[in-house]
C-alpha cells in the first residue's frame, strides 16, 4: 500500500502544482456554469429558472468530472512519460495496477472536490434540488461511476499518446465531443434518435442524467433513465471501461521502450 499511498500523493501534488488542472477542472466549469445561468436568466421564466440552473450545475459536474478523468489523468500518465519518470517507475519492482490506482484516487478527490464546488456555487446563484438523503446517497453513487468511466477513457488516451500536447488536445477533444453528443451540454429532447441512444449508455451522460433525474425530475432530465437496463448497463459499461483502461495502461503504458 506504500506504492499506492505514494503514487496518489503525488498525483495529488501534481494537480496543485500545476494551474492548468484547476483551471480546467475547477474554475472553467464555474466559470460556464455562471455565464450559462445569466443567459438562462434572461430566457427562462422565474418559476423554471431553480430547475434550469440545478440541470446546469449538473452538466458542469460532469464536465468537471470528464477533465479530471479524461484531461488530466491522461495527462499525468504522458507527463510521467516525458520527463522519464514512467520509465523508471518500469524498472522498479511496482506492480502497474498499484500505480493506477494511486492515480485513480487523486482523480476521484480531485473530481469529488470540484463537484462540490460547483454544486455550491450552483446553489449560491439559485439552482435548487430536492430529493431524499436516499436519493443523494444514490447521485453520489451514479457520480462515482462517472469517475470510474472517465478515469477509464483516460487511461486509454495517456496510454497511446506520447507527447503531452498530443494527449492534451486529444483528451479535450473527447472530452468536448462527448459531452456534446451525449446531451451533457445540449437538452436529451433536442438530440437525434441516434445520440439518444447514446446518451443512454454513455456512462458518463446517463450517469447525469440520472442524478437530475432523482434530485430534479423526469422534466429536468428528459426522460426515466432509472429504468433496469440502463441502470445495468451504466454500471456494466463503467466498469468496463474502467477495466479496458487499467488492461491497456498495464500492457501499452508500462511496455517496455
Amino acid at each position: 500500500m506504500t506504492q499506492v499511498f505514494g503514487t496518489y500523493a503525488k498525483t495529488i501534488r501534481c494537480f496543485l502544482r500545476i494551474r492548468a488542472i484547476a483551471i480546467f477542472t475547477i474554475l472553467l466549469p464555474i466559470f460556464l456554469l455562471l455565464i450559462t445561468s445569466a443567459t438562462f436568466s434572461k430566457s427562462v421564466s422565474a418559476s423554471d429558472l431553480p430547475l434550469a440552473k440545478g440541470v446546469l450545475t449538473f452538466a458542469m459536474v460532469a464536465f468537471s468530472v470528464m477533465m479530471a478523468g479524461i484531461l488530466n489523468l491522461a495527462g499525468s500518465i504522458s507527463r510521467d512519460r516525458e520527463t522519464g519518470l514512467l520509465t523508471k517507475l518500469k524498472s522498479m519492482p511496482i506492480k502497474p495496477w498499484r500505480d493506477f490506482l494511486g492515480r485513480l484516487m487523486g482523480t476521484t478527490l480531485l473530481s469529488l472536490v470540484a463537484a462540490v464546488l460547483i454544486i455550491a456555487v450552483g446553489l449560491a446563484f439559485g439552482a435548487r434540488f430536492s430529493g431524499t438523503i436516499t436519493n443523494d446517497l444514490e447521485v453520489i453513487g451514479f457520480l462515482l461511476l462517472a469517475i470510474i468511466s472517465a478515469a477509464g477513457i483516460g487511461l486509454i488516451i495517456g496510454s497511446y499518446t506520447k507527447l503531452v500536447m498530443a494527449t492534451f488536445l486529444t483528451a479535450l477533444a473527447v472530452s468536448l465531443v462527448t459531452a456534446f453528443i451525449s446531451g451533457i451540454f445540449i437538452q436529451y429532447e433536442v438530440l437525434p434518435t441516434f445520440l439518444q441512444g447514446f446518451s443512454r449508455f454513455y456512462p458518463i451522460s446517463s450517469a447525469t442524467s440520472s442524478s437530475v433525474y432523482l434530485l430534479l425530475g423526469q422534466t429536468a432530465a428528459g426522460y426515466d433513465p432509472i429504468t433496469v437496463v440502463q441502470v445495468v448497463a451504466t454500471v456494466l459499461i463503467s466498469v468496463g471501461l474502467l477495466a479496458v483502461g487499467i488492461t491497456i495502461y498495464s500492457k501499452q503504458g508500462w511496455k517496455r521502450d
